[in-house]
């Protein structure tokens, strides 16, 4: 039996079992029989089996349950037996039992899937590898990146090769953790601590090498990897490569102005977001004692370029972490805070449709946030943001969100790139007369077959990127043919403030609190590490009964980007 062949049964056999729960919420035994075989398929198809990972595989398939609860028992089962979808807070406690139905039933099928699976290695052992001819020495494949292409293809190799001793893996990264950036601009705004969204490399990656470095050179002419020199290498290192892997990211695009690089803060980081948390606090501190009214209005008016995922939902954060404050500081008046969207676009989330793109300008309109749409930042100075059209605005705080550009690395290799700097790929993610060069990702541009334009550089891309492009890497290897990559969007989310998100899932449109508790509950399960899914839900839960904490953390260090207080 091959490798999905064994996956579908022991998904059939969980999912069957575990459906008895279902059927019990559903009061229906064949539905819930029937619903949990085909999820239970799914789920056995899409798991990453690790022998004995029984923890890790309980809580993701556990908060599985709660977006299919959302789906299913609120919004299919009313609509299929010709009500309204249960969007109402009474329909929605009404339908509690049945979220502790689908979490019950997710808990037990990831147990079962987990124990069959580790099961059918110790009876059958593991899945046997195609013969290939074995090298003198072991094909090495060196991925460049630390983020969630360069960590997904890392991982869907280790997958896709098996026990294959005859192939070896490098992860170079700058960072030794994966930055879950879905939820960086909660760390913005106090919800969860910086270190609950980062999980370090090495406990992601079984049989990869991890190394911590700075890539400065590529030489594809000689197959060579060169890094920055560090305390452990004066001279720098070089790392050879039979097959290489681009997964770079992107950088914050400052469209060619000094000032506004000089004068703004990133949101790429978790430095950078964790510096802007200690700002906010700093300003509040300052404008707590300042007696001039014109002064303290500065020091209280937080600017963010881009309304984009990012900037849209990291102002909603700091809206929220900013009129929170309040509490604590009464000699700032509330009319006095200002969180300005300044966004090129007739629109925000621009990435949604027209829509929820309106509900979402309202609802953060309401909140205090201020928009200028069809406005562009023409420059920025120390105490000041100049807008396009002619606007100058006092502010001590001005964030860019507005633009990114490829891995300046990217420039230096000969090969053929778009206007932008993204490394250009085939349908296979191969780069183009470059045998043994793939490039995935924020530096890569993806041809979409499915469109005929080419892919976004999104996360969600990123990940289905990965996957193609380490079953493309083995089947190489194989003197397999290479499939394109074809990808249809599931969905997008994004959360606007307190309590309130929107989403567009398959065509279906939600919005508000149900909309949150979708994006919490996907983006939860989608968090890797357990422990990391337990600490962000803990922190979650605190956040609920107690105000953000407004201590500040310690200096991280680096260049300062605050802007100079001027009177």
């Amino acid at each position: 039996m091959g490798r999905y062949g064994r996956r579908v049964v022991i998904g059939l056999v969980a999912g069957l079992v575990c459906g008895l729960v279902l059927a019990d919420t559903l009061n229906n035994l064949g539905l819930g029989i029937g619903l949990g075989a085909v999820f239970g398929i799914g789920y056995a198809l899409a798991f990453r089996h690790i022998l004995g990972a029984y923890a890790d595989s309980i809580a993701i398939a556990a908060a599985l349950g709660i977006p299919l609860w959302g789906l299913f028992s609120v919004i299919f089962r009313p609509l299929l037996n010709g009500q309204s979808a249960q969007w109402t807070a009474e329909g929605m406690r009404n339908l509690f039992p049945a979220l502790v139905g689908w979490v019950i039933y997710g808990a037990g099928l990831g147990l079962l899937v987990q124990a069959l699976s580790d099961l059918a290695i110790r009876l059958l052992g593991p899945i046997a590898l195609p013969h290939a001819a074995t090298p003198v020495t072991p094909t090495h494949i060196v991925i460049l990146g630390g983020g969630f292409a360069g960590v997904t293809t890392a991982q869907h190799l280790e997958s896709e090769f098996g026990p294959d001793k005859t192939v070896s893996f490098t992860l170079i990264s700058d960072t030794n953790a994966l930055l879950f950036t879905p939820m960086l601009a909660e760390v913005a705004s106090g919800s969860l601590e910086a270190t609950h969204i980062s999980n370090p490399l090495r406990t992601s990656l079984r049989r990869t090498m991890v190394v911590r470095g700075k890539v400065t050179a590529i030489d594809l002419e000689r197959h060579l990897v060169r890094l920055t020199p560090d305390e452990r290498f004066p001279r720098g290192r070089e790392v050879g490569f039979d097959h290489l892997v681009l997964a770079l990211g992107a950088v914050s695009n400052y469209r060619g102005s000094h000032n506004i690089e000089a004068n703004s803060l990133d949101f790429k980081t978790l430095a950078d977001a964790m510096r802007i948390r200690n700002h906010m606090i700093d300003m509040f501190e300052r404008a707590d004692v300042e007696t001039d009214p014109t002064v303290r209005q500065a020091l209280l008016t937080f600017v963010i370029a881009g309304g984009g995922f990012s900037g849209a939902e990291l102002a909603g954060g700091l809206n929220d972490f900013a009129h929170g404050m309040l509490a604590y500081y009464p000699n700032i008046p509330r009319d006095e805070v200002k969180v300005i969207v300044a966004h090129s676009n007739n629109r925000i989330l621009p990435e949604l449709s027209e829509k929820l793109g309106a509900y979402a300008l309202k609802r953060m309109s309401e909140r205090g946030v201020t928009f200028k749409l069809n406005t562009k930042v023409a420059d920025a100075g120390p105490g000041m943001v100049v807008l396009n059209p002619a606007e100058q605005i006092p502010t001590h705080t001005f964030i860019w969100t507005a633009g990114t550009a490829p891995n300046p690395l990217t420039q230096t290799l000969s090969v053929e790139r778009d206007k932008r700097g993204a490394i250009m790929v085939d349908a296979t993610l191969a780069v183009p007369g470059h045998p043994g060069l793939w490039a995935v990702g924020d530096c890569a541009l993806v041809p979409d077959v499915v469109t005929g334009k080419t892919c976004p550089p999104t996360a969600q891309y990123a990940l289905r990127e990965a996957y193609r492009l380490a079953a493309n890497i083995h089947a190489s290897l194989q003197s397999k043919p290479l499939k394109p990559f074809k990808f249809n969007v599931i969905g997008v989310l994004a959360v606007i403030g307190h309590q309130t998100a929107c989403a567009e899932v398959k065509g279906f449109r939600f919005s508000g609190v149900f909309a949150w508790l979708m994006w919490r509950g996907i983006y939860l399960s989608k968090l890797p590490g357990l422990e990391r899914k337990l600490r962000v839900l803990i922190d979650w839960n605190i956040e609920l009964f107690f105000p953000r904490d407004i201590v500040q953390t310690f200096d991280l260090g680096g260049p300062e980007h605050e802007m100079e207080v001027t009177k």
